[in-house]
């Protein structure tokens, strides 16, 4: 069953001008651990796919706040929740801490899918309730 849905559309050009102005605090602030050495990583080989990476990990954070109704409250973090891929390029969520305690509790699962062109940035996430399990 659905628990709830978020979409995000974020201007890479906004995300550009944040960490010029505040540099790589913006980025320590928003990514969590795993996020941020990706970024480093990609952004020391071409500095727009380190932005559009960034960009997009922004706007599947502000999706999945959406999608489970708190937005960006306890326990509900930039950092708590991190958007990884898959060795296939599947992008997933990975949470932590508090966050992953409150959405285990729920039995709680997420989907999300994100995309970017030259400007625009764009995510969607599906929360769903687990079934619960079947008595034998």
């Amino acid at each position: 069953m659905i628990y709830g849905i978020g979409t995000d559309i974020c201007d890479i050009r906004r995300i550009r001008a944040t960490l010029e102005r505040k540099g790589d605090r913006f980025a320590e602030k928003v990514l969590g651990a795993t996020e941020l050495r990706v970024f480093q990583y990609r952004r020391h080989r071409s500095e727009s796919r380190g932005i559009a990476y960034l960009a997009t990990r922004f706007s599947a954070k502000e999706a999945f706040s959406k999608a489970i109704g708190m937005g960006l409250h306890m326990p509900m973090t930039w950092r708590s929740c991190e958007i990884l891929n898959h060795p296939s390029g599947q992008p997933f969520i990975r949470l932590h801490g508090e966050l992953a305690a409150w959405f285990d509790a729920r039995r709680l699962s997420a989907h999300v899918t994100l995309s970017d062109e030259s400007e625009q940035a764009v995510s969607f996430v599906v929360v769903e309730t687990l079934s619960a399990p079947r008595a034998p």
